[in-house]
């Protein structure tokens, strides 16, 4: 089977949950032998590319390809986003913005005889040129290779494979990673609205990151509940790493969140919490680890607290660093207003760190072995600490049983459940898919 694959990052190079999940999937969909053609706006020559075919819409030749250069204006009116508007803000980009407001991006590049479309793969104010020219280069891919169905990720993305069905005739499937009612606390973008919804619309297949996110693209895009699925996400299985000290008994307990800093994720809860927990204790330390478009007005409203030498910022973290901020972790707090499914919950939980979450969150679906309280009772988040930190038994049962439940969550459960809805829209003669199949 060969899929034509759009996202819009790839790891290492990633801002958030997006390109983690792209590379779960694709890499346990190749380990059953999936044949993948991977394509995003720009290559940087670093991903790990070995088990797939990995394209950057940046590569492509204008003058060989044919592609008129007209055809890169957006043909109605141009709609600027703010990066606070859109998911996964990258850090760098985000502070650049932040100090310039005056960053200038082209539009192509020439050299010689080869023009190529420019692209940054952020999400800054050129967004919507972005993905206009993004889906005029993915219909020259399609064009040219040879596949049996399109799999495109996220609203970024679901112009660029409905431009691909539209060329190829083939099936197309849309990956609902979140929705903008997710990013925006309801207060929905127009026009990143009728992206999302046009995407679901013209896709075979819409797969959905949880229950919550199936019935958000149900009710609020229309989209018949036949078309959806729910394929939870999973989560890499954790080896044991020594290379970095574990904290030694005695010292200040630590509280983590992990994630951007919008809206979306609660940081202003978290704050609050804090704030609740060391009236009751003081051997607790705050940390907020990532970016976002609220990271100066949480750094602000610490600074005017009580909180300020108890209460930390690393910025944007990745990678290796998540792990070691995980292993130096008593307790991982997802306080998400509204959170389609949520990865770093397990992420804590496979580092035996114990969990507390939102039930707002599409992880809460999935998980057991997590405390679950409403995003706006900050009172039981608060006591939910206390009692972590204060009853070593209590934090020990959930990290046994967390990290047992959170390594039975796989990609490659996933992954087989993906090939199955590819099956069904390949081969339509076929047993029909039962949505119990996928929930």
């Amino acid at each position: 089977m060969n899929v034509l694959m759009f996202g819009w990052e790839f790891p290492p190079n990633i801002s958030g949950g997006l390109g983690t999940a792209c590379y779960g999937i694709t890499k346990s969909l190749a380990d059953r032998e999936t044949k993948i053609t991977f394509v995003i706006p720009k290559s940087h020559g670093n991903e790990p590319h070995n088990r797939i075919r990995l394209i950057g819409a940046n590569q492509i030749d204008l003058i060989k390809s044919k592609i008129r250069t007209e055809r890169l204006k957006v043909p109605v009116e141009c709609f600027s986003v703010e990066s606070q508007l859109v998911p996964y803000v990258n850090p760098e980009f985000y502070w650049k913005q932040q100090i310039t407001k005056q960053q200038q991006l082209k539009r192509t590049t020439t050299s010689g005889q080869s023009s190529t479309i420019e692209f940054t793969g952020e999400y800054g104010p050129n967004l919507m040129n972005e993905i206009h020219n993004f889906a005029i280069a993915s219909e020259y891919i399609a064009s040219k290779s040879q596949f049996d169905i399109i799999h495109a990720h996220d609203w970024l993305t679901f112009p660029a494979g409905v431009a691909a069905k539209k060329i190829s005739g083939k099936p197309l499937v849309v990956h609902v990673h979140a929705t903008d009612f997710d990013r925006s606390g309801g207060k929905i973008n127009p026009r990143v609205f009728q992206i999302e919804q046009d995407g679901m619309e013209q896709a075979d297949s819409v797969i959905c990151v949880s229950n919550r996110t199936r019935q958000t693209v149900i009710d609020k895009y229309k989209i018949p509940a036949f078309k959806t699925h729910t394929v939870y996400n999973g989560v890499e299985f954790c080896k044991k790493d020594n290379s970095w000290p574990l904290r030694q008994k005695g010292k200040n307990k630590i509280v983590t969140f992990l994630g951007r800093i919008t809206l979306q994720k609660g940081p202003e809860y978290f704050i609050r919490v804090a704030e609740l927990v060391l009236s009751k204790m003081k051997n607790v330390r705050f940390i907020m680890a990532g970016n976002g478009d609220l990271h100066h007005a949480m750094i602000q409203k610490v600074a005017g607290s009580h909180l300020a030498d108890r209460f930390f910022f690393t910025g944007f973290l990745k990678g290796e660093e998540v792990s070691q901020m995980m292993k130096l972790s008593d307790v991982f707090v997802m306080p998400s207003v509204s959170e389609p499914f949520g990865i770093c919950p397990l992420e804590a939980m496979q580092s035996g760190v114990p969990t507390i979450i939102s039930k707002q969150s599409g992880v809460a679906e999935v998980v057991k072995h997590a405390i679950k309280v409403d995003f706006w009772d900050v009172y039981a988040m608060s006591d939910a600490i206390h009692g972590l930190l204060s009853y070593p038994s209590l934090s020990k049962m959930m990290i046994r049983f967390g990290k047992r439940e959170s390594g039975n969550i796989k990609w490659e459960d996933a992954a087989a459940k993906i090939q199955d809805i590819y099956r069904a829209l390949i081969t339509p003669c076929s047993t029909e898919l039962s949505q119990a199949n996928f929930i």
